[in-house]
């Protein structure tokens, strides 16, 4: 990865004091209006996040108003929201949101660009989706009096056609997100090597010197000792690369000039701001660890110049890591759960889930909660089943002196098993569930060697 020539200290940019209090939230899949309830358990919330300098959030939501045609993804939620509930965010204190991840392009190309017209109309700080792919990728900057923040935001999660794509000289460039591709490579023992290597030959997926690769792939000749399957959507390569090795095992590697072109833009930001933030949303998570592909980028980009990388992707919270004095959250939860009472559905939605053209909204969320009739009974399948989707964190991240002085993870509660209507609005979380949150955040941040204390229905990490 090409690196910047200059050795800029960070020092150089920062006020006196250099001192500056973050709050972050997770994942906020809003669709209903925020600013008219007052449990205390909520407002106590929302005056913790308005006390920090810098409020931030990722928006996984579109707003618009169904001016464009969905996209026929079949599976999940079409996100929308009344751009109208942006000034809701607002209210809760947030002035900087991330809007790269895999809902980007729910409603094509216009979806983008209306959710764009739309925050920047109500004065939000956003980044990660744009008319081009400059745009895309580009920093945007927030003022505030411990110094000018600079936000960028990227996804490993999307649909390929939802990248957005570099202009030209004689071309406009196409609407999106800023997709960082990754490709797999797998290592194969003698065995499965020859397995597969039998049974892409029988299917057309190997390719011989001289022969033509169908479907128009430009994959390299195979060899004794590596081949390439095709006929996968591999995100940043449309084929698999297999190598004889001692044992069989999958790895993830960045696509290096997605990640040089965002590491160029970080570096840019490190020199036009005082603090950078960098958001990341990444769905790749076989397991609680972090695939090996997210760590290498999160790295690269503190290194490149972030001050704070946070993490979202896997809807439940994940560990955090302190890499070279800076945090790395590898995955805030969801902070606002409310994608089981977005306005429509798409009638391709309907059918994938067995529903014909009659079907309401409230019988697609109940089918697809796997519900057994009308109300009856609780939900069988999908995220209505597990409670880790339904807690999370609320973080206040403290530098003083540029320095990082301390976390504090506010536990959340998002609202497991309540009604649909008053599921996904955040509260301060009590006894167990605040229990659960702060242990589940000790555990996975122990691997990392960062001490997560619990003290006072809160948690801390202290340096």
């Amino acid at each position: 990865m090409e690196k910047s020539n200059h050795n800029y200290n960070r020092t150089l940019y920062n006020s006196e004091k250099n001192n500056i209090d973050f709050a972050l939230a997770g994942e906020a899949l809003i669709s209903q209006r925020l600013s008219c309830y007052t449990e205390p358990s909520y407002l106590g919330l929302v005056d913790l996040i308005r006390a920090a300098d810098v409020r931030y959030v990722h928006l996984e939501m579109l707003m618009h108003d169904y001016e464009h045609p969905p996209t026929d993804k079949r599976i999940g939620t079409h996100m929308r929201c009344d751009p109208k509930y942006i000034a809701d965010l607002q209210w809760m204190g947030f002035q900087m949101m991330s809007t790269a991840h895999n809902h980007s392009i729910d409603f094509g190309e216009g979806g983008v660009v209306k959710t764009i017209e739309h925050l920047t109309r109500a004065g939000v700080t956003h980044a990660g989706m744009g008319r081009n792919l400059a745009e895309a990728r580009a920093p945007a900057y927030l003022e505030t009096a411990q110094g000018r923040v600079a936000l960028l935001s990227g996804t490993t999660s999307l649909f390929a056609w939802g990248r957005a794509g570099d202009q030209r000289r004689d071309m406009i460039g196409r609407p999106g997100a800023n997709y960082l591709r990754h490709y797999m490579e797998f290592t194969a023992d003698k065995a499965t090597f020859d397995h597969l290597r039998q049974t892409g030959a029988a299917f057309g997926w190997t390719h011989k010197p001289g022969v033509h690769r169908p479907m128009g792939h430009n994959s390299p000749p195979d060899t004794d000792t590596t081949m390439h399957l095709t006929g996968f959507d591999n995100c940043a390569y449309p084929y698999l690369k297999v190598i004889l090795g001692d044992k069989t095992e999958r790895r993830w590697y960045p696509y290096p000039p997605d990640l040089d072109g965002f590491l160029e833009r970080i570096r840019d930001a490190r020199r036009m701001a005082q603090w950078v933030v960098v958001a990341m949303h990444n769905q790749d998570w076989p397991g609680d660890k972090p695939p090996e592909h997210a760590v290498t980028m999160y790295h690269a980009m503190i290194d490149a110049g972030a001050d704070i990388l946070v993490g979202t992707g896997p809807h439940q919270d994940r560990g955090i890591e302190i890499y070279k004095g800076r945090p790395i959250f590898y995955g805030l939860g969801d902070f606002i759960l409310q994608n089981d009472s977005v306005l429509l559905t798409p009638q391709d939605a309907y059918e994938y889930q067995g529903l014909n053209w009659n079907g309401t909204p409230a019988d697609f969320y109940d089918t697809r909660a796997g519900y057994q009739g009308e109300g009856a009974g609780k939900p069988t399948k999908g995220q209505s089943v597990s409670p880790l989707y339904w807690q999370s964190g609320m973080h206040r991240v403290k530098f003083e002196g540029g320095k990082l002085k301390e976390i504090r993870i506010h536990p959340v509660d998002v609202g497991y098993q309540k009604p649909r209507w008053q599921q996904g609005r955040p509260m301060l979380a009590e006894g167990e569930v605040a229990a659960e949150i702060l242990e589940r955040y000790q555990r996975l941040s122990k691997p990392f060697g960062v001490n997560v204390q619990i003290e006072n229905n809160m948690g801390y990490v202290r340096l």
